[in-house]
């Protein structure tokens, strides 16, 4: 019997390579390996939506059982690989079970980095990342407690967000000088700091949480600026690539498991797409790791070519977003290493944008409930275009004409 393509993490990017593995004409088995109990599911909304209750469980779900069965794609879920074996092409699982591999798709995604400080294990503190953490949050989520939030990053922004709508008394703290200092400007910060504060949240930057405090359950947060009470605390202080796996097997890590511009990791039979991989930006000259669905489905893609022997290369002008309140923000590119930003429109409309340039040509774009800036200015990444930044900072200059 021919070996199956094993794909391992029932993620965004594992769909995606089901759907081109079966477009591309590969027939062979497929076997889909996740630690959850679920189908792949849509993780955006977790923070959001189904954190507010707006949104059912069957709703998450990518695909329908029916695709699987339609794709022929044998799904073992609630059983975790324990062990990986590149020479023999074999993996073990926790349930005493094995299976063996032609080829090898790694889609593992990351893991929630923990705070490593006195309390942290505490009852009432938890984790923002899978349907399990979010069930566990509702159920805590009452009218009038006392929520604080530990990281002002999109995750720890969001649910703020979602808490506050919900009626709960709402602090962040942020160990950086200013909210999602890691990827934004300071003048998208300062309008997401003025957003949050009129709904009621208080966000106090430069505070490291140094205890969670209470008996048996959290009672209090701890950080330079006092003891902020709290009746339950989320930490959404990044995440870390799942490289445990790939590690052990031997196969190259650094910030993620080291693949090439067709997903191909440092063993030619294993595969790896997602939040797991380092791999090379051919827009930008330099490798990165992203934290974005939509370049998980794009390797998801890359990858499975790859697999039916049709080369392809992953490159992509990436793209994120963040729904926090009615506000929707979109970025395109990255930003690291402008020299120059270009504000159009004026914030307090909430709708704006802010072009980051380096050298004059377009790096990235921020567009807040912009979404004409947002495509527009992901084209112009992709094509190295230099817009003039007087015209460009003119709003009343149609984006076309420039």
């Amino acid at each position: 019997m021919t070996k199956p393509v094993v794909i391992v993490g029932a993620s965004h990017a594992a769909v995606q390579a089901i759907e081109t593995l079966r477009r591309e004409g590969y027939a062979g088995p497929i076997v889909l390996v996740g630690d959850e109990p679920h189908l792949p599911y849509n993780r955006p909304p977790l923070s959001k939506k189904f954190l507010a209750g707006e949104m059912p469980v069957e709703r998450l779900l990518l695909r329908s059982p029916g695709f699987y069965a339609q794709a022929r794609v044998e799904t073992r879920l609630g059983v975790r690989v324990t062990a990986l074996e590149l020479s023999s092409r074999r993996l073990r699982l926790d349930d005493g079970g094995e299976i063996g591999y032609e080829k090898l798709l790694l889609c593992v995604g990351s893991r929630p980095r923990r705070l490593e400080v006195p309390g942290a294990t505490l009852d009432g503190i938890h984790c923002l990342r899978s349907i399990a953490d979010v069930q566990a949050i509702r159920a805590e989520l009452v009218r009038g407690r006392r929520l604080v939030v530990v990281g002002a990053g999109y995750i720890g922004l969001e649910a703020a967000a979602s808490a506050r709508q919900l009626g709960l008394d709402v602090t962040v703290l942020e160990t950086a000088e200013r909210p999602m200092a890691r990827v934004v400007a300071p003048e998208i910060s300062s309008f997401y700091l003025r957003r949050h504060e009129r709904e009621g949240v208080r966000v106090l930057c430069n505070q490291a949480v140094t205890a969670f405090k209470g008996t048996g359950r959290v009672e209090a947060v701890a950080c330079g600026a006092g003891e902020f009470p709290a009746d339950l605390a989320i930490v959404g202080v990044g995440i870390l690539p799942d490289v445990t796996l790939a590690a052990a097997a031997g196969l190259r890590c650094e910030n993620g498991v080291w693949v090439d511009e067709h997903c191909l990791s440092s063993d030619p039979q294993v595969y790896a797409a997602g939040d797991c991989t380092n791999h090379p930006s051919i827009r930008y000259g330099r490798r990165v790791r992203l934290e974005s669905v939509d370049n998980a489905v794009e390797q998801g893609k890359t990858a499975a070519a790859n697999i039916c022997g049709r080369p392809a290369r992953h490159e992509h002008v990436p793209w994120f977003w963040s729904d926090q309140y009615e506000v929707k923000l979109q970025i395109a590119g990255l930003s690291e290493g402008y020299d120059q930003t270009v504000l159009r429109g004026d914030p307090d409309s909430g709708h704006f944008a802010l072009y980051y340039l380096r050298g004059g040509e377009l790096l990235a774009v921020d567009a807040v409930s912009s979404p004409k800036d947002f495509m527009t200015g992901k084209r112009w990444i992709g094509e190295l275009k230099c817009p003039d930044p007087a015209l460009l900072a003119d709003p009343a200059v149609d984006l076309k004409t420039i």
